[in-house]
């Protein structure tokens, strides 16, 4: 049996050993790989999603619903293609590391809404792994189970408990850990795993997602098992030290001092043009951030937010505009939050992050409501990034248009940061004058884009 896994887009091995730690990805049913299996010029993301006059019109004040999509793929043959993208999907998060999703239950099972099959779906795929990849039941209080009883509730979730592919304790307790799980006291939840044990014989460990989690620890302590937040994504809301009692740090010691365990979110960014707002994530600050909260904090569990969310621009899935780059620059953490130590670079890596465009400009296209940076977050900065990854000491060179800039990076993680600037970038990475290893950003920066793209793109050398 391997004992690690090597990619040639990432620079480092994965062990294949089980680890006690977990990193869970939240998956989000409405954005799978394709919605329709057409060819991916003409299919609904190309022609709806991320055209500003897509879905008649009803998304131009913002210019477009989404500004990325996964990667494409042709068409595939059979009835069944949407089983095989989901396999694909969850190929693709084992192959970083991940350990299961957290699935995003938006619908009952028997609803008419497209979504509803996906839940069962991915839990059956997950299942085909053989306990290798498991799927958590992530009931979102936010949508049409926030309006069932505790009864109707353990009566949606039963259907799920004993499959294969359901993520389950050692001691075969089923774990459940709604989305804004406030929305219910902690009476209704009591009463929920009640029915699930009294009526279908299910005993529920019960990890809470909070939306506000230093408002709810103490009420809900007594019926968790853990406990998680649903997270900021910006480094202002996630100082990397216990800054004050509502520092990320400062949450997870109090949990912890109750005695139970803690689900860390990571995250790369946001940017939601349907609702007009952003946060500064200072291109891959806040992933590297929210990494070294869970690894300072002795999280038992990591939850990454999202893994498809495309209309929060928090992705880590492979998409067309940041390609493979959260998730590959991830692997290097996820080492060292699972095995305890920094892993040895086996690859030079570079990844450039950048905006396609500064964070004033206006987009050509009309919109009527841009967005505006979220209260609170990290001042907005114009800046490209290259994460190096080298096993010696070295110069990276960033060229930005015609301007140059020129850093000298450790053996490790390396960051070097040049202005941001029009036209295209391109990073150089020598040892000794001689160049290693070099990448040219797969997005050019325009002085006007056509319309507002506040997400940061990343291009990685390893591809």
């Amino acid at each position: 049996m391997n004992t690690a896994y090597a990619s040639p887009g990432i620079p480092v091995d994965i062990p294949t050993t089980p680890s006690a730690k977990k990193v869970f990805a939240h998956y989000f049913p409405p954005y799978p790989v394709s919605l329709d299996n057409v060819t991916p010029a003409s299919d609904y993301y190309a022609t709806q999603y991320l055209d500003p006059n897509g879905e008649n019109g009803k998304h131009a004040a913002y210019g477009g619903f989404l500004r990325d999509r996964p990667i494409p793929r042709a068409p595939r043959a059979g009835t069944d293609w949407k089983i095989q993208d989901l396999r694909q999907e969850v190929a693709d998060a084992r192959s970083r590391g991940i350990d299961g999703f957290t699935v995003d239950i938006l619908t009952r099972s028997s609803s008419s809404n497209p979504i509803a099959p996906v839940a069962r779906q991915l839990i059956d795929v997950a299942g085909e792994t053989r306990g290798a990849f498991s799927v958590v039941l992530m009931p979102d209080m936010n949508g049409e189970l926030g309006g069932l009883t505790p009864d109707g509730m353990a009566d949606e979730l039963q259907q799920y408990a004993k499959l294969p592919g359901t993520y389950r304790l050692a001691d075969g307790r089923l774990v459940v850990s709604p989305f804004y799980a406030e929305r219910k006291p902690a009476s209704w939840w009591s009463s929920f795993m009640t029915s699930m044990k009294n009526r279908y014989g299910i005993t529920v460990a019960f990890v809470p997602t909070f939306l506000d989690a230093p408002s709810n620890i103490d009420a809900f302590a007594s019926i968790s098992y853990g406990m998680s937040n649903w997270g900021g994504r910006n480094p202002a809301f996630n100082p990397t030290t216990n800054t004050n009692p509502y520092s990320p740090v400062a949450i997870a010691n109090r949990v912890h001092s109750l005695g139970k365990i803690w689900m860390q979110p990571v995250s790369f960014q946001d940017s939601r043009p349907n609702q007009s707002i952003y946060d500064e994530a200072q291109n891959t600050t806040n992933l590297r951030n929210t990494w070294d909260i869970a690894i300072s904090t002795n999280s038992e569990w990591i939850q990454l937010t999202t893994w498809n969310d495309y209309s929060e621009g928090a992705t880590f899935a492979p998409s067309v505009r940041h390609a493979w780059g959260p998730l590959d620059v991830s692997a290097y953490y996820l080492v060292r939050y699972k095995y305890g130590s920094w892993p040895a670079i086996k690859r030079i890596g570079l990844f450039i992050s950048h905006r396609t465009q500064t964070a004033a400009a206006r987009p050509s296209f009309p919109e009527s409501r841009l967005m505006t940076l979220r209260q609170g977050s990290s001042p907005a900065r114009d800046l490209v990034e290259v994460a190096t990854f080298v096993s010696s000491p070295a110069q990276v060179t960033v060229q930005v248009g015609t301007r140059s800039t020129t850093c000298s990076v450790p053996a490790g993680l390396g960051i070097c940061t040049a202005p941001l600037g029009t036209g295209t970038i391109r990073a150089v990475i020598k040892r000794n004058g001689l160049t290693v290893q070099s990448v040219t950003s797969a997005q050019t920066v325009a002085a006007t884009p056509y319309v507002q793209s506040l997400d940061y793109t990343m291009t990685s050398s390893r591809k």
